[in-house]
């Protein structure tokens, strides 16, 4: 999810508590903050979450592959870092067969 669509998300989280408080409280946060339903920047606030919900339609559509397997970068790598408490192959059974197989062939 790029920065665009986490600053849609924010917003439209914004204005859902918004609409909570009114629908709980009769409490418009955003109007008592910025100085009523129609100032001018209450209103830029409101337009703002309702472009981030427009915004935000697509993520009704995401499936979950979509969003665990994105397109970013890392995850099309397919690193496979072993650890450091992996077990590690025997190398005296390779040398002891490489010695009989030495042995074999004189």
């Amino acid at each position: 999810m790029g920065f665009i669509h986490r600053l849609a998300l924010a917003l439209v989280i914004i204005g859902a508590i918004n609409w909570g408080l009114i629908g709980f409280f009769e409490f418009d946060l955003v109007a008592s903050i910025f100085g009523g339903q129609t100032a001018a920047f209450s209103r830029v606030i409101y337009a703002l979450v309702g472009i981030s919900g427009l915004i935000c339609i697509p993520l009704l559509f995401r499936t979950s592959e979509e969003e665990e397997f994105g397109t970013s970068r890392q995850s099309s790598r397919n690193l496979q870092y072993g650890t450091e408490f992996g077990e590690e192959p025997e190398f005296t059974d390779i040398n002891e067969a490489a010695s009989k197989e030495n042995e074999k062939n004189k």
